[in-house]
C-alpha cells in the first residue's frame, strides 16, 4: 500500500477531544496561609522542625483493601492530616485553586464545571512511599484526583501513574519555592508514590468532582486511531529507505488555533490540537519519528488589482481598494521549534515544500495575518505582500535528522557539522563510531544540497564554505565524502582561489593517483569560469609534488587548463553560444608557467608562444611584464626555455621603451586630441595646444562643467580642475601640470628596475 498524507490528514481530522489520563504543572504559590492544630502556622517552604511537628501531630495514613481500612507501614509509610485539623487560605489562594482545578480539567479532557474538594494533608518522611493502588470514589461526583506539591527540600517521592500499559513518572517538588506543583489523574488510574530519599515530602490531595449527572468522564481513548497513525508513519519511514523515495522529507500538519511564538508549547496547545498532538506523540514514538512544535511562517507577494467596485469609490473621492491576484513568489519556513518535554533545540530557520503539508491543501484557507497593498508607480503595477503565521506540528523518521537538517542550508549545517567534529575528536572510543557516522551522514545530505554559488558574495580571496567543509571532512580522513565534495561541488563551479589551501590539505591524504584524478576533474570543470583558481592550485600542487618527481601525474590537468586558456584551442560547441574571450591576468599566468614547466614543458613553450602572439590578450605591460616579474621573486624565471621565452620578449619590451627620449615639456604646450568637439571643449582643446597659456577657466551652468570634466578624464589630459563657486554661474578652473611626464618618469624606473631583475 502505498503512502498518503491524505489518510493521515483524514484520520487526524476524527481526533477532536483533547485530554489524557493525568495533567502536570507549576503555578505561582503567593503567601497562602497554612495552619494546623496542634502545630500552628506552618511555613513555606517547610522547616525541618516544623516537619517533625507535623509528624507528630498526624496520624498514620491508611490504604483501603476491599471493604476493609488498614494500616500497614510495607504497604502506606506516610502519615495524614484530616480537613477538620487543617486550614490553608490567603488572599490569593482561592484563585489559585480554581485556576490549578481548570487547568487539571482541561489536561484530563473534562468540559463542564468541576470543582474541588479538600480531602487530605499527607507528610512522607524520608523513607516513605505508598504502594501501586486505586483510589476509590470517596464523595459523589468524583472522578479524579489533585495532588498539590507544597515547597519542600526533599528528594525521591516521584509520582508514578499507569493507565492501560502507559506509565508517567511526575516530580511534584516545585523548583521554585515560589511554585506549587500539581497533579491530576483519573481514579481508576493505578499510581504509587517512590521513596522519599531525603527530607519530608508535603502535600495537599484534593477530590476532584464533576456536578453533571451521567457517566463520569474517562479519559479520551485514542489507542485505535495512534495505533493507525503509527502504522501510517512507519510505511512513511519504509519509503524514505527506497532508492526511489519522493515521498516527502517531513510532514506538517497547521493547528487550529493561534500562538504567539512566547506562548509556543505542547502544554499551551488547545482543544483538537492538543489532542492530535497526543495521538502523534504516541505515534511517532511508535514508528521511530521525531515530533516537534514550530512556527509555521508563509510569506507571499504578488500582483494586485482594483477591487470590482474601485470606480464607484473614486467617483466619491474615497481611496481605492485592492484585491490580491496572482502569487509571483511564496516562501515557508519553520522556526522557534519545541519539543514535547519543553526543549527547545537550535534548529533555525528550515524551509518548507509545499508537498510536505498535511493535508496537501492545508494552508489553501489560511486568512493572512498580515495584507499590504502597494500602488502603482511608474511601469511597476499595483502590488501586494502578505504574510501567514501559523503553529504547526513537524514530523520527520529519526534516522532522517540530518536529511531534514540539511534543508536549512549551509548557515545551520555547517556549524551543526562542526560541533559533530569537535565532539567526536573529543569522544571516547564507545562514542566515537556514532559520531563519526552522524558527521558522514550530515556531510552526504550537505553535499547533496549545496547551492550552485556561496550563501555569501565574497571575493576570491576569502575562504568560502566549501573550504570550511573540506577542512572539516580532512579532520574526519573520510576520502569518500572528500572525493565527492570536489567533484560535485568545486568542479561543479562553486570554486574560488581562497579554497585552494583547504583543497591541497585535503589532498595530501589521499592516493596521489586519485588526488591527481581530482584535480584533472576540477580543472575541467572550471577553468573556463575559475582560470586564476586552477592555475594557482597547479602551481602549488606540482611544487609540492616536484620532489619526488610525482609532478608527471597532472599532465591530464595541464593539457586542460592550456586548452582553456583564453586565445588558445577551447571552442564553444557548435549548439552553444560563443562565449567572449575572457582576460587573465598577471598572477595567473605566473602560475600558469610555473605549473607547467615542473609538470610538461612543452605545454609551457606553447603557452607563452600563444600569449605572445596574442598581445590583445596579453598586454606587455598589463600582463606579461608583471607575470614575469612575480616569477622573479619566486625564482621561477631563470629555468626553462618558455621562462627565457617571456624574460627576452620583456626584456626587448621594456629595452625598445627605455631607448625613446624622456625631458620634461619645453613649455605649456600639451597634448590637445579630446574625445568631443563642442564649443566648450574646442576652446579647452585650443588651451592645450597653446604653449604661453597655463590656466583656463569656463564659467558655465553645472551640466556644460561636468561635460567638459568628463572629456578631461576621458583623455587624460594633463590638467588640474578646481570649481570657483564665487558668482553665477560657478566657473571650472584648469590649470595645466606634467602628469604625462612624471608619469612615463615613473614608468621609466621601474623598466629600469625591470631590466635589472630580468637581466639577472
Amino acid at each position: 500500500m502505498t503512502w498518503s498524507a491524505d489518510d493521515l490528514a483524514a484520520l487526524l481530522a476524527t481526533v477532536r477531544r483533547p485530554g489524557d489520563f493525568f495533567a502536570a504543572g507549576t503555578a505561582e504559590l503567593l503567601s497562602p496561609r497554612l495552619e494546623v492544630d496542634g502545630v500552628g502556622i506552618v511555613a513555606l517552604p517547610l522547616l525541618p522542625a516544623q516537619a517533625i511537628a507535623l509528624a507528630a501531630a498526624a496520624d498514620p495514613a491508611p490504604y483501603g483493601r476491599g471493604t476493609e481500612t488498614l494500616v500497614d507501614p510495607s504497604v502506606r509509610h506516610c502519615r495524614q492530616l484530616g480537613p477538620d485539623q487543617v486550614q490553608i487560605g490567603g488572599r490569593h489562594w482561592p484563585r489559585l485553586i480554581e485556576d490549578i482545578v481548570r487547568r487539571a480539567a482541561a489536561g484530563l479532557g473534562v468540559d463542564g464545571p468541576v470543582s474541588a474538594e479538600f480531602y487530605k494533608l499527607l507528610l512522607y518522611e524520608p523513607g516513605g512511599f505508598f504502594v501501586g493502588h486505586r483510589d476509590t470514589e470517596k464523595a459523589p461526583g468524583m472522578f479524579a484526583t489533585l495532588v498539590l506539591g507544597l515547597p519542600a527540600d526533599a528528594a525521591g517521592g516521584d509520582l508514578v501513574v499507569r493507565h492501560r500499559g502507559r506509565e508517567v513518572r511526575l516530580s511534584l517538588r516545585p523548583e521554585d519555592p515560589a511554585e506549587v506543583a500539581f497533579a491530576a489523574f483519573y481514579a481508576d488510574c493505578v499510581h504509587e508514590v517512590l521513596p522519599v530519599t531525603e527530607g519530608y515530602r508535603l502535600t495537599l490531595v484534593y477530590n476532584l468532582l464533576r456536578q453533571a449527572r451521567g457517566r463520569p468522564p474517562q479519559p479520551p481513548d485514542y489507542t485505535a486511531e495512534q495505533a493507525s497513525a503509527a502504522a501510517l508513519l512507519r510505511r512513511w519511514c519504509d519509503g524514505k529507505r527506497s532508492a526511489e523515495d519522493n515521498t516527502p522529507e517531513k510532514l506538517v500538519y497547521p493547528l487550529e488555533h493561534a500562538y504567539t511564538p512566547a506562548e509556543l508549547g505542547f502544554a499551551a496547545l488547545k482543544g483538537a490540537d492538543a489532542a492530535v498532538a497526543t495521538v502523534l506523540d504516541t505515534a511517532a514514538r511508535d514508528a521511530g519519528c521525531e515530533l516537534y512544535l514550530a512556527l509555521l511562517t508563509v510569506e507571499e507577494s504578488g500582483a494586485a488589482e482594483y477591487a470590482e467596485t474601485y470606480r464607484r469609490r473614486r467617483r466619491w473621492g474615497e481611496e481605492d481598494e485592492f484585491e490580491a491576484g496572482e502569487v509571483f513568489d511564496r516562501s515557508m519556513t519553520l522556526s522557534d521549534w519545541r519539543r514535547r518535554d519543553g526543549d527547545v533545540p537550535a534548529l533555525g530557520e528550515i524551509p518548507v515544500e509545499a508537498g510536505e503539508f498535511v493535508p496537501l491543501n492545508a494552508c489553501d484557507a489560511l486568512t493572512p495575518d498580515e495584507e499590504h497593498f502597494h500602488e502603482a508607480t511608474g511601469n511597476e503595477g499595483a502590488s501586494f505582500e502578505r504574510t501567514y503565521r501559523r503553529a504547526a506540528l513537524v514530523l520527520w523518521p529519526s534516522e532522517r535528522i540530518f536529511a531534514v537538517l540539511s534543508q536549512a542550508g549551509l548557515q545551520v549545517t555547517l556549524p551543526y557539522l562542526g560541533n559533530l567534529v569537535e565532539r567526536w575528536a573529543a569522544a571516547g572510543r564507545d562514542q566515537q563510531s556514532r559520531l563519526r557516522r552522524e558527521a558522514e551522514d550530515l556531510a552526504g545530505h550537505m553535499i547533496a544540497r549545496w547551492p550552485s554559488r556561496d550563501r555569501f558574495s565574497r571575493s576570491d580571496d576569502t575562504p568560502g564554505d566549501t573550504a570550511r567543509m573540506l577542512d572539516l571532512l580532512t579532520r574526519l580522513g573520510d576520502a569518500g565524502l572528500i572525493a565527492r565534495l570536489l567533484t560535485e561541488v568545486t568542479a561543479g563551479g562553486n570554486y574560488r582561489k581562497a579554497d585552494n589551501t583547504a583543497i591541497l590539505a585535503a589532498l595530501r591524504g589521499l592516493p596521489q593517483r586519485q588526488a591527481a584524478a581530482l584535480v584533472e576533474r576540477i580543472v575541467t570543470g572550471t577553468a573556463v569560469s575559475a582560470f586564476a583558481a586552477c592555475a594557482d592550485l597547479l602551481a602549488r600542487i606540482a611544487t609540492a609534488w616536484e620532489q619526488d618527481q610525482s609532478a608527471a601525474a597532472l599532465s591530464g590537468a595541464a593539457v586542460r587548463l592550456t586548452e582553456a586558456l583564453p586565445g588558445g584551442h577551447t571552442r564553444s560547441a557548435p549548439d552553444e553560444p560563443r562565449r567572449p574571450e575572457a582576460r587573465v591576468g598577471p598572477a595567473a599566468v605566473a602560475d600558469l608557467v610555473t605549473a607547467l614547466m615542473t609538470i610538461k614543458p612543452s605545454l609551457a613553450e606553447r603557452a607563452v608562444d600563444l600569449m605572445l602572439a596574442s598581445p590583445r590578450l596579453y598586454g606587455a605591460d598589463t600582463v606579461l611584464v608583471p607575470a614575469a616579474r612575480r616569477m622573479v621573486i619566486h625564482g621561477s624565471l631563470q629555468t626553462g626555455t618558455a621562462a627565457e621565452r617571456l624574460r627576452m620578449a620583456c626584456v626587448a619590451h621594456l629595452r625598445t621603451r627605455v631607448a625613446e627620449p624622456l625631458e620634461p615639456p619645453a613649455d605649456w604646450r600639451r597634448e590637445s586630441a579630446l574625445p568631443c568637439r563642442c564649443r566648450a571643449c574646442a576652446d579647452l582643446s585650443r588651451f592645450l595646444a597653446d604653449p604661453a597659456q597655463r590656466s583656463w577657466v569656463l564659467k558655465a551652468a553645472e551640466a556644460e562643467r561636468s561635460h567638459v570634466e568628463d572629456s578631461i578624464r576621458q583623455a587624460g589630459a594633463d590638467l588640474d580642475t578646481a570649481t570657483d563657486r564665487r558668482g553665477r554661474p560657478y566657473s571650472l578652473v584648469c590649470a595645466k601640470n606634467q602628469a604625462s611626464y612624471e608619469r612615463r618618469a615613473t614608468q621609466r624606473r621601474q623598466d629600469l628596475e625591470d631590466l635589472a631583475h630580468f637581466a639577472g
